[in-house]
């Protein structure tokens, strides 16, 4: 018996289909740049590989650090505090 995947798009089909799918990147998306202490929303786009937990799809929260191409994004989610590595791409300011 083959072993069930349990893949970040696991029992999420629809998500997948043509109308829910991440919007295409533009090079403008890639280079944004925020600063330390904005508010920004999680808005997942273009390639399925690197982006966050469909769970956090539209939190908001607030840039704590810098990390590469990434930043470390403090969202509050279920009454706890989450620290979350999301590249530049999949974030939009507030």
């Amino acid at each position: 018996m083959v072993k069930r995947s349990k893949g970040l798009f696991s029992k999420r089909s629809r998500n997948l289909s043509r109308h829910h799918r991440p919007s295409a990147q533009r090079v403008r998306d890639v280079i944004k740049d925020f600063e330390i202490g904005q508010r920004v929303a999680i808005v997942p786009k273009g390639n399925v590989r690197n982006i966050p937990h469909p769970r956090y799809k539209g939190k908001i929260g607030v840039i704590t650090e810098r990390r590469k191409r990434g930043y470390v994004v403090e969202v509050i989610t279920m009454g706890a505090k989450k620290k979350l590595v999301v590249h530049a791409s999949h974030i939009e300011k507030v």
